[in-house]
């Protein structure tokens, strides 16, 4: 009896761990983009202007990003990489963008420091609240959020908890870059 109500509870932890494993954080793979949304430019072509960023991106192949903060080196190093897939596939007018979701006063001068440093090309970085976008569902604990979509239909969806997105994630992204961009030959 011992045994059986063990062997219960243990499958019980493995179950729960498993499931608070899985972080599901934006659109979804399979599901549309339909609900445009305004945040607060910082670069790009409209600075200091309330845009949408998927209006302005339209079907073309897109490369969404929902972040918390800018302080993470590996997200740095992901956005640089992005810009430049997004210049690079620059014949399909792929776009790329970074909404951060935070209510801190300070959040638009250092993005703007952020984007004169690191001299994006194509990657617009933007300023939205706390909770990011309602109908997007960016979930809480998410602290980075990585949508890649085309034709408005999600191909690829990361979500990562705080300083767990790693060089190996950072890779892999670049690498799904091509489920939404046309195979050049």
């Amino acid at each position: 009896m011992k045994s059986k109500l063990f062997a219960g509870v243990a499958i019980a932890l493995i179950a729960g761990f498993a499931s608070a494993a899985e972080l599901k954080s934006g659109p979804q793979v399979g599901e549309k983009i339909r609900v445009p949304f305004y945040p607060l430019n910082i670069n790009g072509p409209t600075p200091s202007e309330k845009k949408c960023l998927v209006c302005r991106n339209g079907d073309h192949p897109v490369a969404m990003i929902f972040a918390r903060s800018a302080d993470d080196k590996n997200l740095v190093a992901l956005m640089k990489k992005i810009d430049a897939l997004t210049a690079s596939n620059s014949d399909c007018q792929m776009g790329s963008f970074v909404v951060f979701c935070t209510d801190d006063d300070k959040t638009e001068k250092t993005l703007a420091e952020l984007a004169k440093k690191e001299s994006y090309k194509k990657l617009v970085l933007s300023v939205d609240n706390p909770a990011g976008p309602k109908e997007y569902s960016v979930a809480k604990d998410a602290d980075i959020t990585v949508v890649l979509y085309t034709d408005r239909d999600v191909k690829a969806n990361y979500a990562f908890k705080k300083g767990a997105l790693t060089e190996k994630d950072v890779e892999a992204i670049v690498k799904d870059v091509a489920k939404i961009t046309p195979t050049k030959k």
